[in-house]
């Protein structure tokens, strides 16, 4: 009898932990968003995050800029097929040695993708027309350089470097209001969602790996 009485009293114990289970976590969720909300617990930085970049919040949609192609046709962000998209960014239509540099480690980022590949594209936008860009010849041809390219025309850089690279050009103040810190500090590019919006951006001290690192967490976990 006793030996029932105490298998009872067991399993009511355990039910009352199971049921308390539910409890404990609301009352802790809740004195956590407490101290959260009353800023006394900074909980980003306590918990940290997985991204190198940093995100843009609120993102920025590019869906309603005026964008003109290499040839100077109109160009609509939404009419192409969604991919997540790596934009460099120049402002002046000058692309010196670091903007040079600039596209090539987002080509060979882009390369190392493997597999993923297709799922991204990478873009350059400038505030001026395509055809007016020019480029910065170096005294010593960097990475990758074809020792044939002789004269300074943007154009020129893209058709022996840079196959399939979509050039875009937008007025000066769009480019400003979509890329405020890539005008203010040129150090930097951004990466777009399929959907269009500017979400994340990388400083040039970033390495490879870190860069790599959030674009394959993201692929991962994204269907686009």
């Amino acid at each position: 009898m006793s030996s029932s009485n105490s298998a009872g009293g067991n399993s009511r114990m355990v039910l009352l932990l199971i049921a308390g289970i539910p409890l404990t976590m609301i009352l802790a969720a809740s004195w956590l968003w407490y101290f959260v909300v009353e800023g006394n617990l900074d909980l980003v930085n306590a918990i940290g995050t997985a991204n190198r970049g940093m995100l843009i919040e609120p993102p920025r949609p590019l869906t309603n800029a005026r964008f003109n192609d290499d040839a100077g046709a109109g160009y609509v962000w939404v009419d192409s097929e969604p991919r997540w998209t790596m934009v460099v960014v120049n402002q002046g239509g000058y692309c010196d040695r670091t903007c040079e540099r600039r596209l090539y480690t987002t080509r060979q980022i882009h390369i190392s993708l493997g597999k993923e590949f297709n799922r991204v594209r990478r873009a350059y936008i400038s505030d001026q027309s395509i055809a007016n860009n020019t480029v910065a010849v170096p005294e010593a041809p960097l990475a990758g350089w074809p020792e044939q390219l002789t004269d300074n025309q943007f154009s020129a850089l893209v058709v022996q470097m840079h196959n399939g690279l979509l050039s875009l050009s937008v007025a000066p103040d769009t480019l400003a209001a979509l890329f405020p810190e890539a005008v203010a500090e040129p150090s930097q590019w951004y990466l777009v969602d399929p959907a269009g919006w500017v979400m994340m951006r990388f400083s040039d001290e970033l390495s490879y790996k870190d860069v790599l690192s959030d674009l394959k967490f993201l692929l991962k976990n994204s269907g686009g």
